[in-house]
């Protein structure tokens, strides 16, 4: 049953955030000034994080301005979306302004140097009177980043809204700090929003980002971000796969060692693949075994997409995820 009492045999996730339009490196190892070709990928974080989802039964609709301007038009994006089966009847476009850009070289192991175009893109644009009400309401989760594209007075509504239709709210920080005035400006903001969430996902540059540790990553560091309202804290590890804390039980599950291209996307697949779960079984949450479970799933799918350059055209489905699951 849908939240707004409209029975249905899909959970629905509303993804909250912007949507880029990646430029990558052909050639890996070298910086962007190096980069003797950059390649065309469209993206991005809740765009894709919808379009993991979509491979379950999940319903997922993306709530997000685009541009009308030719790089990063409105349809190309919202095409690719609806092909993949992400309702795209949140998307509203800007007329006159375009959809952001990355430009993304590549380092030998598949991480990531960034550079923005925004000027302003779109996103930046959504302002809270453009929120769709009616859609936010009848979610079962609503995903979020906390940088605040758009105003944040934006992005307060919508957690409210949902926060009062009974929704779960998952944040992820994406820390891009090119994108803020300030490192202290970007910790301070994040952290003014972060008892709202129930669902906190963090990879380990930005917990050490978020708690100023300079150390090895560990429990007591990983729990400086624990809130009383939060149910579940995931820390992603990378190849060392992820760290899980809630309020009874916390652990680690390794993930699945692949051949690594790009880990643009690798995040938001994690995520993506945690939220369709939960929002199938909320009683995952609850139950360790269940969650180890879940989260080796969201591992083997975060690993599957570094194996490819991109975001939404590297994410696995579930035929793609369980042969690395089960050693095939």
């Amino acid at each position: 049953m849908a939240k707004n009492g409209v029975a249905s045999d899909k959970k629905l996730i509303v993804t909250f955030g912007e949507m880029l339009v990646d430029f990558i490196s052909a050639v890996s190892g070298v910086s962007l000034a190096e980069a003797p070709q950059l390649r065309q990928f469209r993206r991005r974080s809740t765009g894709q994080r919808g379009s993991r989802c979509l491979k379950t039964r999940t319903q997922i609709r993306f709530h997000r301005k685009t541009g009308r301007r030719r790089v990063g038009s409105h349809a190309m994006l919202a095409q690719i979306l609806k092909k993949n089966g992400v309702c795209v009847e949140g998307i509203l476009f800007e007329q006159g302004a375009r959809t952001g850009l990355a430009f993304v070289s590549l380092r030998a192991d598949g991480e990531r140097e960034f550079m923005y175009y925004r000027n302003p893109s779109a996103d930046m644009l959504f302002k809270a009177e453009d929120l769709n009400l009616h859609l936010i309401t009848s979610i079962m989760n609503l995903v979020s980043n906390l940088f605040f594209f758009g105003r944040r007075s934006a992005h307060m509504k919508a957690i409210e809204v949902a926060k009062q239709a009974g929704a779960l709210l998952s944040f992820d920080p994406n820390v891009g700090l090119s994108l803020w005035p300030s490192a202290e400006e970007a910790r301070k903001q994040i952290l003014s929003v972060w008892d709202k969430a129930d669902i906190i996902k963090v990879s380990d540059v930005e917990l050490e980002f978020l708690t100023g540790s300079n150390y090895e990553i560990d429990d007591e560091t990983a729990m400086k971000l624990w809130h009383p309202n939060l149910t579940l804290l995931l820390v992603t590890l990378g190849e060392k796969g992820s760290r899980y804390y809630t309020k009874k039980f916390h652990g680690a599950v390794h993930t699945f060692h692949v051949n690594t291209v790009d880990t643009t996307c690798a995040g938001d697949s994690f995520v993506g693949a945690l939220l369709c779960k939960i929002v199938d079984d909320p009683t995952i949450l609850e139950n360790e075994s269940k969650l180890r479970e879940v989260l080796k799933f969201s591992n083997a799918c975060g690993a599957i997409t570094t194996t490819k350059k991109g975001a939404i055209l590297a994410l696995p489905t579930e035929t793609d995820v369980l042969p690395l699951i089960n050693g095939i």
